[in-house]
């Protein structure tokens, strides 16, 4: 905040305040990122999310994992992507807002962790130096009882994770979200347009009732004006262990992957198969490139991390 509580940080000089009757209307406020919102009365919402603003401007990429189908490998496309950028020395934090279903802790090896607090909030569970992790999964004490909250409890609990934990400078924050459009993806993408965002990565596999689904999802980005970084198509196919004969257990009987992306202009960032090594890798919490790194996965993984870096201009660090 500025030195007037009623100014968000972000606002531009000489700005009359966002409780102000004109807020968004005086001369002062033109070009102002923060115009449409006080002009529309929601200016007391900058000043109730101030803390979210501050500490999302320590993170210089925020990347959304989201899909309209459960079950085609969000959270394993989310965890091996902030495997993969860590690896490539970046400072990354991995935030799992899937409030019902967590996987990231399995996903990354730390299912039997806690959160602990200090000065500074709670402290995410770190992997390695430059890789740290927070989830629901950390806070509840059975992990096989089932979490049924309502959607301001969930927004709630998504506000935390954006206040109160001391995530610290950050090169990147995945976000792995559930399913669908819901509650918390429309609180997060909320919290997420209060300052600049990259966008979201789109999975998918090659079969219609997904791509369906991931239609809706699409749709909801563009209302929701979430730039579409790319689109992964998992479970692409099997490649047998053995022979590395790959087969379409799923098949694309509407062009998959590849129809989808020709019809809304995005890029199709990989296709990533069925390998058992995947799977031993997220079982263990490991990172594919690092468990095996020969395997077709590992190297469209890599792949995708490049074609990000090169969307959002950034090089390896390592």
């Amino acid at each position: 905040m500025q030195s007037n509580q009623n100014i968000p940080e972000n606002a531009n000089e000489h700005c009359p305040g966002a409780n102000s009757d004109q807020a968004g209307k005086s001369e002062a406020c033109s070009g102002c990122p923060n115009q449409q919102l006080c002009q529309q009365g929601a200016g007391k919402q900058l000043l109730d999310n101030s803390e979210i603003i501050e500490n999302l401007k320590q993170v210089k990429h925020k990347i959304l994992v989201l899909s309209g189908k459960g079950g085609v490998g969000k959270s394993t496309v989310s965890s091996q992507l902030a495997h993969i950028l860590a690896s490539k020395g970046f400072d990354v934090g991995l935030l799992d807002i899937d409030i019902c279903g967590p996987s990231i802790p399995r996903m990354m090896g730390l299912e039997t962790s806690e959160v602990h607090s200090s000065n500074n909030g709670w402290q995410p569970i770190y992997i390695n130096e430059n890789l740290g992790v927070m989830s629901i999964g950390f806070l509840i004490d059975n992990k096989d009882e089932a979490i049924i909250w309502r959607g301001p409890r969930k927004n709630g609990l998504i506000k935390q994770f954006l206040t109160d934990v001391a995530w610290g400078e950050l090169d990147f924050l995945i976000i792995d979200t559930p399913p669908g459009t819901s509650d918390e993806h429309i609180s997060i993408v909320q919290y997420l347009n209060l300052t600049p965002n990259d966008g979201a990565v789109i999975v998918t596999t090659p079969q219609e009732v997904s791509l369906s689904d991931v239609r809706k999802e699409i749709s909801f980005c563009q209302k929701t004006k979430t730039n579409i970084l790319g689109v992964v198509e998992n479970m692409s196919g099997f490649v047998c262990p053995n022979c590395q004969h790959h087969t379409d257990i799923f098949h694309p009987t509407t062009g998959g992957g590849d129809s989808l992306c020709k019809q809304y202009e995005l890029q199709l960032l990989g296709k990533i198969p069925l390998e058992p090594k995947v799977l031993l890798s997220a079982e263990k919490g490991k990172c594919i490139y690092e468990t095996a790194p020969d395997s077709v996965a590992a190297q469209i993984y890599t792949t995708i991390v490049n074609s990000l870096l090169e969307t959002l201009k950034e090089q390896p660090k390592q």
